[in-house]
């Protein structure tokens, strides 16, 4: 079967490899949709923590069930499903705590563990699958997956207060967590990006305001529009040097900071401004499993995430879908590539 496989320094080759081989508690899944993720951008790029070339690219994936092994007991071949790509070890402490996300020797696509979703066929354990509703297309049900990334950003926030949320970089993820903090109930959103194309996005998705951080000062506008007295939470979708210094400046005392983007450089960082406010900074790293429950019951329940889908290429193209991405030359929120 034909698989995307990145094989240098943002290069990405056609291959013929092996068909997944099942386990009884497995199926095997024809490939319809799989996202292009900023995870696959660092493996691209070579900056990615733990994949390096030769990988196969992808995680996020939406397809049909064509075989079921022994042991699958709530799927059957025909079954339109998408997949929770991560699988704990069971034993170590974060397993136990149902913190699949922090294990440190669970299986991941595109690893020598699981194979990556860029492929004709892909093999995935019965307890990782959720079924898509027949109303959902295979692209949306594909982007339950980075659903979930912003369901646990949101989460893992320990503020009370839902009255404004800042959300720095509204790429997908971003754009994402806009969506759940809408759905969560946050009174007042604003979003930041240097893209026109994304910063109209968010508005057509209900930002108060969506705001250029090379034109217009964030944390002023943010104080504006909050009274003066700033947001309960900022969450950071990208990178910029100055990211870490622009959440805490927009963040009221003793509200939160939550950073999701994968920030692989180092940064500075004035962090007495959060000492002096007493604003707590947390983590969010992919999800825990009823994080990506809940994305699923979301998108099956009608969530409308058509807006999203900027580009399909085929699996065939697969360097054009990363180069698109990576370069973003014209607008693009989320790459598919079709199989």
């Amino acid at each position: 079967m034909k698989a995307a496989v990145v094989t240098g320094t943002e290069v990405v080759t056609i291959q013929e490899v092996d068909k997944p081989v099942l386990k009884d508690d497995e199926v095997l899944i024809k490939v319809a949709t799989a996202g292009v993720c900023g995870s696959d951008l660092h493996l691209f790029r070579g900056t990615h923590a733990f994949r390096k070339p030769p990988a196969i690219l992808g995680h996020e994936v939406a397809g049909d069930i064509v075989e079921v092994g022994k042991d699958v007991k709530k799927f059957k071949v025909g079954d339109r499903v998408t997949v929770e790509p991560h699988l704990g070890c069971g034993v170590c402490e974060f397993c136990k705590q149902d913190l699949v996300n922090l294990c440190t020797a669970k299986a991941a696509p595109g690893t020598p563990k699981w194979i990556g979703a860029f492929v004709e066929y892909f093999n995935a354990p019965e307890k990782t699958l959720y079924k898509l509703d027949d109303k959902v297309s295979y692209e949306v049900g594909t982007l339950i997956e980075p659903l979930a990334v912003a369901v646990h950003a949101l989460e893992r926030a320990q503020v009370k207060e839902k009255d404004c949320v800042v959300i720095l970089g509204a790429g997908t993820i971003g754009l994402l967590v806009q969506v759940v903090a809408r759905e969560m109930g946050y009174k007042t959103i604003i979003t930041t990006d240097t893209a026109r194309f994304n910063r109209d996005i968010s508005l057509k998705l209900g930002a108060a305001a969506a705001l250029d951080p090379l034109s217009e000062d964030v944390p002023a506008k943010v104080k504006e529009l909050t009274e003066g007295r700033g947001a309960s939470l900022a969450i950071i979708a990208a990178g910029a040097d100055n990211i870490l210094d622009q959440a805490s400046a927009c963040v009221r005392r003793r509200g939160e900071i939550g950073l999701v983007a994968m920030i692989t450089k180092k940064i500075p960082f004035y962090c007495y401004s959060v000492v002096f406010n007493e604003q707590n900074i947390y983590g969010a790293m992919t999800y825990e499993t009823r994080d990506f429950k809940k994305a699923a019951e979301m998108v099956n329940g009608g969530l409308d995430l058509d807006l999203f889908v900027t580009q399909k290429i085929n699996l065939e193209r697969s360097q054009e879908a990363l180069d698109v991405l990576s370069r973003k030359e014209e607008n693009v929120i989320k790459v598919i590539v079709t199989v």
